[in-house]
């Protein structure tokens, strides 16, 4: 068993799209970031790559290589998996937590839970960038196995 530990946060912004777990939200900002900014799926990258001892999501896709730009973060995700099955590893479970002081998600959260993933929502109380409404954050913890 191997365990990862992802962390992600971008700056809200007017005139970008909020996309999280690779779901659209309707929200009056979005997050800044040179893919579509989705911080849910790249705390999830990250954990996973984490826990199969393969870096960050920075190393695999820059955002200094312009293939990347704009790039929906679930092709991201799905290289990484690409990645873990080559290391013949599976997904046991992720639990994810997304800090926003605004949108609510609990209404988004079905949308994007799926069978071993766990994802809620918190907000910050007020405090910080992302109570004053400035930003998302996500983390996420993963449990991985191996197979044969």
């Amino acid at each position: 068993m191997r365990v990862g530990l992802g962390y992600d946060v971008h700056r809200l912004v007017v005139g970008r799209k909020l996309v999280l777990g690779g779901e659209t939200i309707t929200f009056e900002k979005g997050l800044l970031g040179h893919s579509d900014a989705d911080v849910l799926t790249h705390a999830v990258c990250d954990a996973l790559l984490g826990a199969a001892g393969l870096g960050d999501i920075g190393q695999h896709f820059p955002d200094t290589d312009p293939a990347y730009k704009d790039i929906c973060s679930l092709e991201l995700l799905d290289r990484t998996g690409r990645m873990l099955r080559q290391r013949k590893l599976a997904i046991v479970n992720l639990d994810v937590t997304v800090f926003a002081q605004a949108p609510k998600l609990a209404p988004f959260g079905g949308a994007i839970c799926r069978d071993r993933i766990n994802i809620k929502a918190t907000t910050t109380e007020g405090l910080g960038m992302i109570g004053a409404g400035d930003g998302i954050a996500a983390m996420c913890v993963t449990l991985l196995r191996e197979v044969a």
